[in-house]
């Protein structure tokens, strides 16, 4: 194999040009079906309609349909790099394009966006550093296809992008996906290491976090992969491997989150796989020692868990392995006792598979074989041999409170040592990646970090069991994910944008198989359910899976009869996944969700003596103690909630696919299964993805950046000035020749086809490579054109110094020269003084200016300096400026992912609203059938009652039969005698009677405490119906309330959803356009750079041509003094030939020429003057440029940072704003809880209550009817004080519903709750009271029932056979009860499917209301809010009325019940003196009973005695029978009135104390419900005492909210009259300076029009000023925006009283950037004082110098007179020549020395002077500079001031507007305080009324006391009917005692 990289990287150019040059016909050549090879070439030879008939490749003709076959496309496309680029886009052609690559050793190729990879089998040279190299910083188009370069962009967009990024690596089982993850990992520890090169770390040492990122992976791979069918290297866990980086890009940290390690994997393997790999590295023997240290024998076919499949694989060296994985954990920083720790524990698992059990014999008990390898395990493991054997053999569990030894069998020990092997393993597992991630987490700043996700593929085993669908779940999301993300996603972004595009369907949704395996009802779902249940099964589990999901044939199936795998594998149900069908085996299921330990094991575990082991479970012991929540955790649930956190991170970042295909399942390189691959081409989307990315447009930018990158393509096609980006980049697209269908235009961004950016990036280089090679030769030019002028001045200056050398040498031996260079001296020598004194004062000028100057200077070197740390300073802000937008995208993803979770909990309220909203509908059905039950129970108890009648009626023949047996009885009394001798056995007879008796009196008692219970249940079942009833319509009010309630918090769902989804578009435009800024940003930042290293050079520039200007001066200064020392010499020749006299027209010639030389050099110096000022003219130029350029850049990037920081403040008032509507939701939600669950609890408490009494209401009914006939005399007033209190009770009643009413309106719920609870308790203690006292009742009757059987013993005796009859009553009665009981059992069942279909009808009603939701979505909330509030605040009002009529109502029944009172007192009375007359004459015919009596028994006696003699007997006989006769007439008289009147008195008696009973029972009862109303009374008076205790501190609250806000208002209203006070100040201010800037502005009006650059200046200004202006304008619509948020938030209270803390900190920051502004505006006021003294000491200068050019131009023309005069004195010198040659030396010498100190100090005059020019000139242009920069400042300044107004402007009408609110809100707090002093006023006075009513009682009480006392002294006297006479009284006392009760209330 090659070791050229090259080759294996892309497509050489001799294969491209052999390829394209090959033949081809579109027509002709196409691809064909095969059964093999997927898709073959073959060639058209004819066709006939539909049919063609083709050659294949292979000779062989075949005829198939046109549709069959599939497009070829043209060789030029042979192994494309990119298969979105293929002209014919088809299955076929993506086949041969892989296959022909992948047979290249090309394994990568790109498919649209996402990379696809084929797993070569085989080792590539494509990884080494020098390929890392050549990816590094390459675009994707540049390089071939690779792993490397999908990293590289992600690595690239992370820090462009400032976004976390992520790669997912996905594929099948096999296909290389772990290789790939190694590779990424490996590249970014290349390109981002923080260090500069690899340290050499000795081996055992520590190494750097490049090699540690790198290092990670061996250990992860030696314990978690393993070898199976499809892979020798597969990933038996998953992970998602974070890298962290810093702000600079360098690696700072990374860590590693796994996800569900296959753990029966440990303890099972199946044939052709293998353990995890360092089962066998162990046993490698490449450590020294290790396998004696860990008890090995070295081969693993020794131990049963690692010789279960294959123990080797092939070209995989185990010894080797274990070298690296060793090594790799020195490098992690593992100590050796760590490492032996890991070993020991991997090795214990081995010796734990060869421990053998064996069954006893004839005992469910389980014993050990040997303890040899049970003590190896305990050695290894730090534990007890001995106690480790005991607690798997019999472990002691915990049965109640105490714990007992369990015996397990030998299948229980087995697999409770598989169960304690996988747990040792995956918690070691766990804390090995604890310890990595421990080890990577570093100290340095993380920014962003990149996420590499490796998890297990697809598996399709022939036998899938828990394992398989948990990763088969994981790739089924995942899928989905990327589905959602390549196809969804993309197409509603180019709807959103509005392009025009047709929505296509791929058919890639997933959610089906998905919500088939956790969602409802789904696999997962049941399992866990089926988990909770501890007698569920596998198969329960099954069934209840295949019923519930049978009727999904889409993506659920089952087996048929005898379905088998190929393998013989049995599998119970199958899933359709999108990678194929796969049938689960569900043996196991539970208990592998449930992941049950041996408790008393894991005990001795945490007792263990090696760290490790105890720290893994000790862990549980720490964690298991919270309760009963983490024992229910399944494997299940908790994998599904790291998928959902896997999935929440991978939403929250950019992903980038790598699409793993494998080739072929025999693992052979160089080998494609075709169908194999199309099987994975379909399921990845792979032809999809390519043909969206054909058909859509995958690049896109926004506006604003696509004009800023690609406006130099075409300059001239966008005008000047300000113009829309969109139209802007409109004209630039159009000027670029770009096809139509290439580009669409969207609302905010440009879209490009796939390649067209790349285009345009190609075309921006060559463009930018065309304009810096121009430049430069523009700059070359420049220089030679300087150094070729240079040069030619210098040669004309030789020829001219040549020419006047060659002169002067012809001339210094002439005479006349000779005598004219001394005369020409002297006649200077006069004027030399004063000239003298002149050039002193000019210098001394000069000096004086040049000491001004020079402070001058030092003040500009300094403001200069302060300037230059302004800048600095900005730069540093700017700089932290980005940091902060840093922080705030990461707190942005925060949020989102907040976002996410609010979103997932909202779904699940709303779920949980259905179900509520389904349960209420089911209540509500129930309901209705209850109704119709009770009406029919009605009916049965109506025709009890006829029957109840029968039975009195039957009872009334019974009594007529009475009477006639009584007349026997008078028949029998005739043979006394005869019975006398049957005394004794009659005596007997009497006492068994007599027992009898007492049992039936006893079963009397019975009935008669069971009739008491029916009496006061029933009179409790009419109170509690009209209670029902009145329940009944509370509940359909509070239901219709529910339901508006409903509506409303529907109506509020739909808006925030509306509002969530406008906020989630503007969250994703503006993390858009943040991510915009920051790419302007960057790219600011960049030009910065740029053009600081332009200013820098241009300053090298300047310095040289400075140092340029001052050789010219030199050279200018050596120009003079040659042109001084001619013209001394002239002068010395003028003097010399004035001495002499004359001279010749020869001299008079050379003069002239002398003097037409000198004035040609002063021109030529003048003209290099005024080039060398030129060209610092224009060097000046160009830097003003530059600088003004800076500035613009700088200013654009505080305006971008002032964008961005409103953007950001407005994100977070959108956020807040969200947050803030998700919790009034969510208030609301719970709300509506709250009431549906007091609904339901209510109606089962009204329910149960209902069942009692129907329960009741048929025995009552039967008892009432017969005691009613019974008590015949008394049933008229009896009916009269049951109807009085049947109405007083349904009074009661209802004033209880109105008290509930109350209270459910008034309190809170969770208060109603409570109260309701409190209720129930205090009834049930009522109920138990009130059944106390009926039975205290019953056995008071029992016992006046007893005594009255003693005192009528004969009687009770005759009735004795009677009872009988009304024992089978009473017996028929209990039947009959027991039927209603059934009855009501049946009931009850109907309640419950009531409540089911109540269920379905709320369901059915949900959905309806969905309906309804469409349709009130524009519905305002707050409006809502509002009239909700106004309702409550009506209903308040209406409440309070009708608790004040119905307080009225209450107090006038009060009166009525007192009354009716009154006159049952007196009807008593009126009874009592009837009762005592009656009982006076019972006691009289007693008294006559009574001596009959005696006298019957002395006869008795006597009859006894007449045994003694017949004889005596016999006359006495006689003589008795005349007695007996005559007795016996006036005993029958006697008996028979006796007879009645025993009669009377029982009756009376009876019926007396039967209605004594009744009344002091029903007085009792009466006295009980006033009680219990009365407490029912105070409690609502209580509660409405609370309720207006609450609202009096809600008032008191409202007052001190009102007070402070007035208080915040008033200093708002300070705070802003001050800032009005201030800023009219400001402005006051600003119009003076403005008046001085138009003042200093028109004294520079000329100068400013004459320079060019002032007017470039302007139009930059201008352009700035529509930008600014299109700035303001996005500011105007940006707070508009907010203003429409902050006007939907008024309502709110709470949100206005955060709006004005809000409003008052943007007022102190006003105020303190009014203080900055006013502190900036007083510092450029100072610098424009200094500029304009500075600028008039320039004037003065400027016309100083003027002064001295016209001076010196006086002179020059003073000079040129005297030239003249020279000329003139010529010809008279001539004369005197010969005359003044003797004089003629002397002269020259005095001449030479006068004249040449005097040109030499003019001369450097002159240069001074010069000198001081060019410095003023320079002086003068950085004054104008500084003009300039601080117009610009100045004009910012206003614009800034005008925007402050403004804003100030909109903060005083929002301030006026949040005024008028606060007086609004003043106003409804004093009406809501004036309406609860009303209420108070109201209830303080029925207060007082109910107080005057209890005084009342209390008197009448007084006075019945007093009564009774009376009674009690009147009835002293009556010995026997004393008794009766004090129960009578008391129970008028208790009657009057209830009426007093019932008046207090």
């Amino acid at each position: 194999m090659s070791d050229d990289p090259e080759s294996f990287l892309s497509v050489s150019r001799k294969d491209q040009l052999e390829a394209a040059g090959t033949q081809f016909d579109t027509k002709k050549n196409c691809w064909v079906p095969d059964q093999k090879d997927g898709y073959i070439a073959a060639e058209v030879i004819s066709t006939k309609g539909e049919q063609v008939t083709l050659k294949t490749v292979t000779g062989k003709q075949v005829t198939l349909k046109k549709d069959d076959t599939q497009q070829m496309n043209p060789p030029k496309f042979e192994k494309v790099e990119d298969m979105a680029g293929l002209t014919f886009l088809n299955e076929a052609s993506v086949l041969h394009n892989l296959r022909s690559r992948y047979f290249s050793g090309l394994i990568y190729t790109y498919s649209g966006l996402f990379c696809v990879a084929i797993n070569p089998y085989r080792r590539l040279p494509i990884y080494t550093d020098k390929v890392v190299m050549l990816y590094k910083g390459k675009r994707r188009n540049e390089m071939p296809p690779h792993v490397y370069s999908v990293a590289d962009n992600a690595y690239h967009d992370m820090l462009q992008d400032h976004e976390n990024q992520s790669m997912l690596i996905t594929g099948e089982s096999g296909a290389g996906k772990t290789e790939n993850t190694k590779k990424v990992i490996q590249y970014f520890a290349n390109i981002a290491s923080s260090h500069a090169g690899k340290g050499g770390s000795e081996e055992g040492k520590k190494g750097n976090l490049e090699d540690q990122v790198i290092q990670a992976n061996p250990p992860l791979e030696a314990f978690g992969n393993a070898k199976t069918i499809r892979n020798d290297n597969s990933s038996r866990f998953g992970k998602f491997i974070r890298i962290h980086f810093g702000t600079t890009g360098k690696l700072a940290g990374a860590d590693i989150e796994t996800y569900l390690l296959e753990k029966s994997r440990v303890i099972y393997q199946q044939p052709l796989e293998r353990c995890y790999h360092i089962f066998y590295q162990l046993q490698s023997g490449q450590i020294a020692g290790l396998n004696e240290k860990l008890l090995l024998t070295g081969k693993p076919t020794d131990y049963r868990f690692s010789s279960q499949g294959k123990t080797e694989i092939d070209n995989v060296d185990d010894k080797e392995e274990m070298k690296i994985t060793d090594d790799a954990l020195n490098v992690l920083g593992f100590e050796e006792d760590e490492k032996l720790s890991l070993y020991q524990l991997t090795a214990g698992i081995m010796h734990f598979g060869n421990i053998k059990w064996k069954q006893r014999p004839r005992e469910e008990q389980a014993e050990i074989e040997s303890t040899d390898t049970a003590d190896k395990v305990a050695y290894l493991l730090g534990v007890n041999s001995a106690d480790l054997v005991k607690n798997l053999l019999r472990p002691r569990i915990k049965v109640g409170s105490e714990y007992v030894q369990q015996g397990r069998t030998k299948e229980q020990v087995a697999y409770s040592v598989g169960a304690l092997c996988k747990a040792i393993y995956d918690r070691m597992f766990r804390s090995l990646v604890h310890r990595v991630n421990k080890t990577l987490d570093t100290k340095a700043t993380k920014q962003y970090f990149i996420g590499v996700l490796d998890i297990a593929g697809f598996e399709i085993f022939e036998f899938n069991s828990f394992e398989q669908i948990c990763i088969n779940l994981t790739n089924e999301k995942l899928q989905q994910f990327f589905n959602h993300h390549m196809f969804v996603l993309e197409q509603e972004e180019y709807k959103r944008e509005g392009i025009q595009w047709d929505f296509i369907d791929f058919g890639l949704d997933l959610q089906d198989t998905i919500t088939l395996i956790e969602g409802p009802m789904g696999v997962f779902m049941v399992l866990e359910e089926e988990c909770m249940f501890p007698k569920a099964t596998d198969k329960t589990f099954l069934e209840k899976l295949i019923k519930n999901n049978a009727d999904k044939p889409a993506v659920f199936g089952t087996p048929g009869v005898g379905s088998k795998k190929k393998s013989g594998a049995e599998y119970h149900f199958e899933i359709h996944h999108y990678a194929g069908t796969v049938g689960y085996n569900v043996d196991f299921w539970l208990d592998k969700n449930k992941d049950p330990l041996n408790e008393a094991v894991v005990e001795l575990f945490r007792k263990s003596t090696m760290v490790l082991l105890h720290t893994l479970f000790a862990e549980i012991a720490t964690g298991g103690g919270a309760g009963r929540k983490q024992a229910i955790k399944t494997i299940s649930g908790s994998h599904r909630e790291q998928l959902n956190r896997l999935l929440a991170t991978l939403m929250n970042t950019k992903p980038h696919f790598v699409r793993c295909i494998i080739p072929n399942e025999n693992k052979k390189p160089g080998v494609i299964d075709a169908r194999l691959v199309l099987h994975q081409l379909a399921c990845n989307g792979v032809l999809e993805g390519i043909r969206i990315c054909r058909k859509g447009f995958p690049n896109r930018m926004p506006f604003s950046d696509f004009k800023q990158r690609y406006m130099i393509l075409a300059p001239s096609s966008v005008p000047q000035g300000f113009m829309d980006s969109r139209k802007a980049c409109d004209l630039l697209l159009k000027s670029l020749d770009l096809e139509a269908n290439e580009y669409r235009m969207g609302h905010t961004k440009v879209f490009f086809r796939a390649g067209v950016l790349g285009q345009l990036e190609d075309m921006r280089d060559t463009r930018l490579s065309r304009i810096l090679s121009l430049l430069q030769a523009v700059c070359r030019g420049y220089l030679m054109r300087r150094i070729y002028k240079k040069i030619l001045d210098q040669r004309v200056g030789l020829a001219v110094l040549q020419r006047n050398i060659r002169k002067y040498l012809v001339l210094r031996n002439w005479g006349w020269w000779r005598l004219y260079t001394k005369v020409k001296p002297l006649l200077n020598v006069a004027r030399a003084e004063d000239e003298m004194k002149a050039m002193d004062e000019e210098l001394q000028k000069a000096k004086d200016k040049a000491l001004k100057e020079e402070k001058e200077r030092k003040l500009l070197e300094d403001k200069n300096s302060e300037l230059m740390k302004e800048k600095n300073d900005m730069f540093m802000q700017l700089q932290q400026e980005q940091d902060n937008a840093a922080d705030i995208e990461e707190k942005l993803s925060k949020v989102m992912s907040q976002r996410v979770d609010m979103e997932t909990q909202l779904a699940e309220l709303q779920a949980r609203l259905e179900d509520e909203e389904d349960s209420n509908a089911d209540v509500s059905a129930s309901k209705r059938k209850l109704e119709t039950e009770c009406g029919e129970l009605k009916k049965d108890i109506e025709d009890l009652e006829i029957t109840l009648a029968k039975v009195e009626d039957e009872k009334k023949a019974k009594d007529s039969q009475i009477k006639m047996l009584n007349e026997d009885l008078a028949a029998q009394d005739e043979v006394i005698a005869k019975l006398s001798k049957e005394k004794a056995s009659l005596e007997e007879t009497n006492q068994k009677t007599l027992e009898q008796l007492q049992a039936e009196e006893d079963k009397c008692n019975h009935l008669t405490k069971v009739k008491a219970k029916l009496e006061s249940t029933v009179d409790e079942l009419e109170d509690s119906l009209e209670h029902e009833k009145k329940a009944r319509a509370d509940v359909e009010k509070v239901k219709r309330k529910l339901e508006g309630d409903l509506k409303m918090t529907q109506e509020t769902v739909e808006e925030l959803e509306h509002a969530k989804r406008e906020m989630e578009e503007t969250i994703k435009k503006r993390d858009y356009d943040l991510s915009q800024l920051n790419s302007r940003l960057e790219d600011e930042q960049s030009l910065v750079a740029q053009l600081q290293k332009k200013i820098k050079e241009l300053q090298a520039r300047i310095e040289e041509l400075e140092d340029e200007l001052e050789a010219e001066r030199q050279a200018r200064a050596k120009a003079e003094k040659q042109r001084a020392e001619l013209g001394r010499e002239l002068d010395d020749l003028s003097d010399r030939l004035e001495e002499q006299g004359g001279a010749t027209t020869a001299q008079i010639e050379l003069n002239k020429k002398r003097e037409s030389e000198l004035i040609k050099m002063k021109r030529e110096l003048d003209e290099a003057h005024m080039q060398h000022e030129t060209s610092m003219a224009s060097i000046r130029k160009k830097q003003q440029e530059t600088v003004s350029e800076l500035s613009e850049n700088l200013d654009q990037l505080s305006r971008t940072k002032t964008k961005i920081d409103k953007d950001r403040q407005m994100l977070k008032a959108e956020v807040e704003d969200m947050n803030t509507n998700v919790e009034m939701l969510q208030r609301a939600k719970m709300n509506s809880d709250k009431t549906i669950h007091q609904l339901e609890a209510q109606l089962s408490e009204l329910n149960g209550a209902m069942d009692e009494r129907n329960r009741s209401i048929s025995e009552m009914n039967s008892q009432k009817n017969r005691l009613t006939n019974e008590n015949s005399e008394l049933t008229r007033q009896l009916e009269e004080s049951e109807s009085n209190s049947g109405q007083m009770s349904k009074n009661r009643m209802q004033l209880l519903a109105q008290l509930e009413e109350l209270k459910r309106q008034l309190d809170d719920e969770s208060r109603s709750r409570q109260s309701l609870h409190q209720q129930l308790k205090q009834a049930q203690m009522d109920n138990d009271s009130l059944r106390d006292q009926v039975e205290e009742e019953a056995e008071g009757r029992a016992d006046l029932a007893r005594q009255l059987a003693k005192s009528n013993q004969e009687l009770q005796a005759m009735k004795a056979k009677f009872d009988g009859e009304a024992v089978h009553r009473a017996e028929e009665l209990e039947e009959q009860r027991k039927k209603l009981m059934v009855r009501l059992a049946q009931l009850e069942e109907q309640l419950s499917q009531a409540l089911t279909k109540n269920g379905s009808l709320e369901k059915a009603k949900a959905r309806l209301s969905g309906e309804v939701e469409d349709l009130m979505i524009d519905v305002e909330r707050e409006s809502n809010r509002a009239n909700a509030l106004e309702k409550k605040q009506r209903n308040f009002d209406q409440v309070l009325a009708e608790w004040k009529a119905k307080v009225d109502e209450l107090s006038n029944e009060l009166d009525a019940a007192q009354r009716e009172a009154r006159q049952y007192s007196t009807e008593l009375f009126k009874i009592k003196n009837s009762y005592e007359e009656v009982i006076e004459t019972v006691e009289i015919v007693r008294r006559e009973n009574k001596t009959l009596q005696v006298e019957i028994v002395e006869l008795t006696e006597q009859l006894g005695e007449g045994g003694k003699s017949v004889h005596e007997l016999e006359k006495a006989r006689k003589r008795l029978e005349m007695e007996k006769e005559e007795l016996q007439a006036a005993l029958e008289e006697a008996e028979n009135a006796l007879e009645l009147e025993e009669g009377k008195v029982v009756r009376a008696q009876l019926d007396l104390a039967q209605t004594k009973n009744e009344i002091e029972r029903r007085l009792n009862e009466k006295e009980e419900e006033f009680e219990a109303t009365r407490k029912n009374h105070q409690r609502a008076l209580e509660s409405m005492q609370a309720s207006l205790e609450a609202e009096s501190r809600g008032k008191a609250e409202a007052l001190r909210l009102k007070k402070k806000l007035e208080g915040e208002v008033n200093e708002l209203e300070i705070q802003l009259d001050a800032a009005n006070r201030q800023i009219a100040d400001l402005q006051k201010q600003l119009k003076k300076y403005m008046a001085d800037l138009k003042e200093l502005h028109g004294n520079y009006e000329e100068e400013i029009r004459i320079r060019d650059d002032l007017r470039d200046q302007l139009q930059l200004t201008e352009r700035r000023s529509n930008l600014l202006m299109a700035e303001l304008e996005e500011q105007r619509a940006s707070l508009e925006h907010s203003e429409r948020s902050r006007r939907q938030a008024e309502n709110d209270l709470a949100d206005q009283s955060d709006r004005m803390t809000d409003l008052t900190a943007a007022n102190h920051s006003l105020t303190s950037q009014r203080r900055k502004m006013e502190a900036e505006i007083q510092t450029m006021q100072g610098e424009l004082d200094d500029l304009g003294s500075e600028a008039r000491n320039a004037d003065d200068r400027a016309k100083k110098a003027v002064s001295d050019a016209t001076r010196m131009a006086e002179e020059l023309r003073a000079e040129q007179d005297h030239s003249m005069h020279v000329q003139k004195m010529y010809k008279s010198v001539e004369l005197t020549v010969k005359d003044m040659q003797s004089r003629l030396e002397e002269a020259e010498a005095m001449a030479l020395k006068g004249g040449k100190t005097t040109i030499m100090k003019l001369e450097k005059k002159l240069h001074e002077t010069e000198r001081d020019l060019d410095a003023e000139t320079r002086r003068r242009s950085d004054l104008d500079k500084a003009v300039r920069k601080q117009e610009r400042r100045l004009k910012e300044i206003i614009l800034n001031s005008e925007e402050e107004r403004k804003t100030h402007d909109r903060l005083q009408e929002l301030i006026d507007k949040l005024q008028i609110k606060c007086k609004n809100f003043k106003r409804q707090t004093e009406e809501a305080e004036e309406m609860a002093n009303l209420n108070l006023n109201k209830f303080r006075g029925a207060q007082r009324e109910l107080e005057d009513m209890e005084d009342r009682m209390e008197i009448a009480e007084s006075t019945v006391n007093k009564l009774r006392a009376k009674h009690r002294s009147g009835v002293v006297g009556s010995g026997s009917t004393t008794r009766i006479t004090t129960k009578t009284t008391s129970g008028s006392s208790s009657v009057m005692r209830s009426a007093s009760s019932s008046s207090r209330h």
